[in-house]
């Protein structure tokens, strides 16, 4: 039986995880021997010593004992028990793309909007260098060019698994150029930075062209943490105490004090494109912001209002808004709240229509039992039947538009 079983749900985030040579596996000739592969191993398999290219048939070798762990009957015996407890490499179809037509099924959801694991901080440190260098272009959009090539293969098994594509934001004709390429590859939606490029704003007049694509064609732009540099200073770190484990028992992840840094680029970036006007002069663009929570969202949307009463009087650009800020988030914008927070309480504050389902599968971050944990707290807040349909189905289905195939998107 599958985990949901009692309404129709789209799952807003979900992941592949990448294998270590995923992305230079992908990635054009001129470029693909200046990728590293990813330091992971699906066990401690990898030797730290020897040339790069008795390592890589190490990583091959360890892959390939993995993937046949995951085709044995010993593995699938379990599968439908425990789909939602395996997470990580060890999950069904994490890396397989094949498994994960059985895990969409085992899961219960109608569809999920996949993104990738490891690059997106790689992806944006091609695109704005942390020592402040020039970014590299021709590495920079050869990357997102890997990338968008890996999601396009992994999700073409089943149409219910929905590509985002990248779109570094760093050259305006080159970010207009890889949008079209991304809807040529079939893009369910168009994933950018939520950090701001190295030269210029993301709501710059330039990158019109972007949105302009985004919207013609009637797919949305994606925000998914780890789109930036480090979310906080790392000297917050150096504070006289053990390091403690994160969500996965190590210390490679979020802990609690960079936790709090999530909300502050994707709410610095909205509020500029929306202050800059972005939002009227695309009025069908949306936008979701995928795994960076959503209990900062209601205070955003008033600090927003606060700053635009406050200065409606002295700056043209405001003058020109034809809605107020939370009317914007209302008609243009969409969040997933974690498990752990209350969304019964986000719902009563900022709107039904704001709010997303996603399981963050095969991630630990997403939890075990996410419908639960999101249920007891709707139930809490007395969120009615219709509401609820929306943050399951109605919301995803008016996010993704034309990404989502019509036979999914009819589903009730």
């Amino acid at each position: 039986m599958p985990y949901i079983t009692d309404r129709v749900v789209h799952d807003a985030d979900a992941h592949i995880m990448e294998t270590p040579t995923w992305l230079r596996d992908h990635a054009d000739p001129a470029i693909r021997d200046r990728i590293e592969p990813l330091p992971l191993t699906s066990g401690n398999e990898l030797r730290q010593t020897g040339d790069v290219e008795e390592q890589l048939a190490d990583l091959t070798a360890a892959f390939d004992r993995l993937a046949a762990k995951h085709a044995s009957e010993e593995y699938r015996a379990e599968e439908a028990h425990e789909i939602m407890l395996r997470k990580n490499f060890a999950a069904t179809g994490s890396f397989i793309p094949e498994d994960r037509v059985r895990a969409l099924d085992l899961i219960g959801v109608q569809s999920q909007l996949v993104f990738n694991t490891f690059h997106n901080s790689r992806l944006f440190a091609w695109e704005r260098p942390s020592d402040g260098s020039a970014p590299d272009l021709d590495m920079a959009y050869g990357t997102a060019r890997a990338h968008n090539r890996g999601m396009a293969e992994f999700c073409s098994v089943d149409e219910r698994l929905l590509s985002t594509m990248y779109v570094p934001l760093a050259d305006f004709d080159r970010a207009a150029a890889m949008a079209d390429e991304a809807l040529h590859l079939g893009a369910a939606a168009l994933l950018i930075p939520s950090g701001c490029p190295a030269t210029h704003s993301p709501s710059h007049r330039s990158l019109d062209p972007v949105w302009a694509r985004a919207q013609e064609a009637g797919i949305p732009i994606v925000f998914h943490v780890g789109g930036t540099g480090e979310l906080i200073d790392p000297m917050y770190f150096q504070n006289g105490l053990p390091i403690p484990p994160d969500f996965h028992g190590g210390d490679e992840n979020f802990r609690c004090v960079d936790y709090m840094g999530i909300p502050g680029p994707p709410a610095q970036t909205l509020a500029t494109m929306l202050f800059d006007g972005v939002f009227e002069r695309f009025p069908d663009l949306r936008v979701g912001v995928i795994e960076q929570g959503a209990i900062w969202m209601p205070g955003w949307m008033r600090q927003m209002e606060s700053a635009f009463d406050a200065f409606h009087r002295h700056e043209e650009r405001l003058q020109q808004l034809s809605l107020r800020p939370s009317e914007y988030v209302s008609r243009q914008m969409r969040f997933t709240p974690y498990p752990t927070e209350d969304v019964g309480w986000i719902i009563e504050q900022a709107g039904p229509e704001t709010v997303l389902f996603s399981t963050d599968f095969p991630h630990v971050e997403g939890g075990r039992r996410p419908v639960e944990r999101f249920e007891a707290s709707l139930d809490a807040a007395g969120v009615s039947d219709d509401d609820r349909d929306r943050f399951y189905r109605r919301n995803f289905v008016e996010l993704m538009g034309n990404g989502l195939p019509p036979v999914l998107a009819h589903a009730s």
